[in-house]
């Protein structure tokens, strides 16, 4: 098994990829295998979320960069700015996990929550797509 304990500068290209979905990627400790097929157990300091497109590397250098699997995600798209900022602030008073983008957020797929958001008058797509929610304004990424 390959231990990866440490990152790599962000320019570095890596020898092979992992595929992790958002749940797995909170962990900073775990086994996996990369998409090329090799085991690897990442020990990484506490706390650390594995960010799509992170480089990680072990004690021989070996270098697997993460990538953010594509997962069952509720989505909803608006230009209103009004409806964007309720929809945030009800999703966050929940503490949902949440991707924003412009005109756009994500989550992952909870229909009680989608029905929660139609009934504020948007309209919710689910499509299969990376998710990478906002990591939080206390944060600290160590590196």
């Amino acid at each position: 098994m390959l231990k990866l304990t440490e990152l790599a500068p962000g320019s570095t290209t890596p020898d092979d990829v992992v595929t992790l979905p958002y749940e797995t990627r909170q962990k900073s400790r775990l086994l996996s295998q990369t998409d090329g097929g090799t085991k690897i157990g990442i020990f990484l300091p506490r706390g650390q979320i594995l960010s799509h497109g992170l480089v990680l590397k072990g004690h021989d250098d070996y270098r697997v960069r993460v990538n953010a699997a594509a997962e069952p995600l509720s989505v909803i798209r608006t230009d209103n700015t009004l409806q964007l900022a309720r929809a945030c602030y009800h999703l966050g008073n929940r503490h949902i996990a949440l991707q924003i983008l412009p005109g756009e957020l994500r989550f992952l797929t909870d229909h009680v929550l989608d029905q929660m958001l139609a009934g504020l008058g948007l309209t919710v797509t689910h499509e299969s797509l990376p998710f990478e929610p906002e990591l939080g304004a206390y944060h600290n990424h160590g590196h």
